[in-house]
């Protein structure tokens, strides 16, 4: 890029105070992805004590959102890269708010899988959008730590959303007024995104709809800077991207272990945080106990996603992922060995949350190093939607192994292998032989 393009002065220059807001709300944009993905953990007890459901049932529904997730992030991800980010935002806003407030009228179970399912689209559609809306508001010296601030959202959102969420199933009884507050917060964000967030910079310029300059200059010069007189040249059309280029020589080994690594660890994390409520139900504790253990273990995931980013700044990502993992599979075979108090278990999922979040966390990161600049934008669609198929068999697999009558200490054991095995694929990737900065 020349000294005149915009892309530049953004990368080089300090962040003006509305970069600073869009990447705010962009991180609460992500932690009301947490809370969204989350609020069917909270309502879970409620509603199989009220529907009589069994926990194979049950692990399907806990599942659904995380399918509509994989799907969500492949389609609606694809499409912030056509029509824009901020539009793609306001859609999955739309989409998030009416699922949620569907899934609180729900009267059976088919139902609201449905609608979870549909929640689910707008959840993995939000997650690509924003993730380029911070990646592009930011500068280069800040990059990374906004990125890794906005990753932060998604367990913040699940601690101060849950703890609303524990406090209304206490005071309420009723599992549906989780969705119903999920419903209005998330509409609430519509306007908040109209008014503080407007779209790149980097996709005006990319893609040129009309009016671009316009738009340009009124984003320029409400961060303070010069408006452009004419739009720099424009970049050079990228050719067609083909899926092949993902399995090509030297490239293959990485993207199989990579998809692997990431799929399995979704296994084990989901299954803690998806799980988490219903066992210390079935223990004897009320709903609302059951949602402070779950926020705990997000109280974890929050610290260990910031413990992490810390740590690279001295340590490579990768040997920390690793370790990360193998910690986390120790913690979560640990959670089902014979815990029986509040304060017990919520220090469990507590230490589990931590180093599996911190895992999730840094797998993104190492994914961004695992290939070429060509293949940087595609490979992330592709391996964490397929990953995402991982997320929705761990609650599946738990729910059958639970009605299948296994006790908690061989279900955490079975379920903390999928972080163990990723791991084990995550050391097996060369990714410096592929990385360009």
């Amino acid at each position: 890029m020349s000294n005149t393009d915009p892309r530049a002065l953004i990368a080089r220059e300090p962040m003006h105070r509305r970069q600073i807001i869009a990447i705010a709300v962009a991180t609460a944009l992500n932690a009301l992805d947490g809370f969204d993905v989350l609020s069917i953990s909270f309502a879970a007890p409620g509603i199989s004590k009220e529907w009589g459901i069994d926990r194979a049932a049950l692990g399907l529904v806990l599942s659904m959102e995380l399918i509509g997730m994989g799907i969500g992030a492949l389609i609606l991800g694809a499409m912030a890269d056509r029509i824009g980010r901020r539009p793609t935002i306001l859609a999955c806003l739309v989409v998030m708010a009416s699922g949620m407030f569907l899934a609180s009228t729900a009267q059976n179970l088919t139902v609201l899988s449905a609608f979870r399912l549909f929640t689910g689209l707008g959840i993995g559609g939000m997650l690509a959008a924003t993730n380029a809306i911070v990646a592009e508001c930011s500068n280069a010296r800040r990059r990374n730590l906004s990125v890794a601030i906005m990753a932060g959202g998604y367990p913040m959102g699940a601690i101060v959303g849950g703890s609303i969420a524990a406090f209304l199933l206490g005071t309420t009884g009723r599992w549906q007024s989780v969705f119903e507050f999920g419903a209005i917060i998330t509409a609430a964000f519509i306007p908040l995104v109209l008014w503080l967030v407007p779209e790149t910079i980097a996709f005006l310029l990319h893609k040129r709809p009309a009016g671009a300059l316009e738009k340009i200059n009124r984003t320029m010069v409400r961060q303070g800077r010069a408006a452009l007189s004419e739009l720099p040249p424009r970049d050079e059309e990228p050719r067609r991207f083909s899926f092949g280029e993902f399995f090509a020589p030297g490239i293959a080994s990485v993207t199989v272990l990579l998809i692997v690594a990431y799929f399995a660890h979704m296994m084990t994390f989901y299954f803690l945080v998806k799980w988490i409520p219903k066992i210390v139900v079935d223990m004897g504790f009320p709903p609302a106990s059951a949602g402070g253990v779950l926020v705990w273990a997000n109280v974890g995931g929050a610290s260990g996603s910031i413990v992490l980013s810390l740590l690279t700044q001295k340590i490579g990502v990768r040997p920390l992922v690793i370790g990360a993992m193998i910690c986390g599979a120790a913690a979560v075979t640990m959670f089902g060995q014979g815990f029986t108090t509040l304060a017990s278990l919520s220090i469990m999922a507590c230490i589990g949350g931590f180093f599996t979040n911190a895992a999730t966390a840094g797998l993104y990161a190492v994914i961004a190093q695992s290939f070429p600049a060509s293949l940087r934008a595609g490979r992330h669609g592709l391996v964490i939607g397929v990953g995402r198929a991982g997320a929705a068999l761990g609650p599946i697999t738990a729910g059958l192994l639970f009605a299948g009558g296994s006790s908690l200490a061989l279900v955490a054991f079975v379920m903390a292998c999928g972080t163990l095995v990723g791991g084990i694929a995550l050391a097996m990737v060369r990714y410096r032989e592929n990385a360009i900065a």
